[in-house]
């Protein structure tokens, strides 16, 4: 399916019930040679429906960063299945720009490569551009962003590849607090009028609770997954609010009984 077959995606009504579009099915994944294994992943099970945004949190190195890598195809399972329905992308902390191209350069790379023409890539670019507000910064070179406009162009070369499920792994977190926050309006706005899927991994339990519907908590290694928390709080949230304060509370209560657990063990 080319960029260009469904120019403007309608966007999700996620109050109503939607197919399942990504299903982690009892993954295990292990490393290493035998004898001197480290087991990462371990019956992992997940599943999230078209139009959903869930953020996923735990532990460090509880196999966050592993499970996206599986569900993006970088890696395999060691025993489990994954299905996705649709086109995944990646994102990760930094925005992985090349350099030597400029923000619309990036942007269409994977468009010349899909083998679009001159004129369709040239508009789909500039929609894209308009979509993540930069229609002004076409022509300027990754040095010339700042942090959040270089995320905010790696998220429409991920949607120049008609990616319908974006995978983020803490996208934001080597961004300043208003940037971050800015950045969070950014993504939701994108989120709806895109009718897009997102599993976004942080480990900021407060930036979860402000951009998700559901919350799901990672045992530490191996990783699993131990509790769900809706998020049934309105649109718009604000990050300082005594609302996503309080549900932050919670599950962090829940992880750091999750961390004591472990450390028990």
């Amino acid at each position: 399916m080319s960029a260009l077959a469904s120019p403007q995606r309608a966007e999700v009504d996620v109050s109503r019930p939607a197919e399942v579009v990504l299903r982690v099915r009892d993954v295990r994944k292990t490393y290493g040679p035998f004898g001197n294994r480290v087991l990462a992943l371990d019956g992992i099970s997940l599943e999230v429906r078209r139009g959903e945004f869930v953020c996923m949190v735990g532990a460090s190195g509880c196999g966050k960063t592993t499970l996206l890598n599986l569900i993006a195809a970088l890696d395999r399972p060691s025993r489990g299945e994954i299905a996705i329905d649709g086109r995944a992308s990646l994102l990760f902390q930094e925005a992985a720009l090349f350099p030597w191209l400029t923000a619309a350069g990036n942007i269409e790379l994977p468009l010349r490569l899909a083998g679009l023409t001159r004129h369709d890539r040239r508009r789909e670019v500039e929609r894209l551009l308009e979509l993540v507000h930069l229609g002004d910064f076409g022509d300027k070179r990754p040095h010339e962003l700042s942090g959040g406009m270089r995320q905010r162009v790696a998220v429409a070369r991920s949607l120049a590849q008609d990616a319908e499920v974006l995978l983020m792994d803490e996208p934001f977190g080597s961004l300043d607090a208003m940037t971050r926050d800015l950045l969070h309006d950014e993504l939701e706005r994108i989120w709806r009028e895109a009718g897009l899927t997102v599993l976004f991994v942080t480990h900021d339990v407060r930036e979860a609770v402000r951009l998700g519907d559901r919350i799901v908590v990672l045992t530490s290694r191996p990783g699993r997954v131990v509790d769900e928390f809706p998020v049934d709080l309105a649109r718009p949230r604000n990050i300082a609010s005594p609302e996503v304060g309080d549900l932050a509370g919670i599950v962090t209560q829940r992880l750091r009984a999750e961390v004591r657990r472990h450390a028990d063990d």
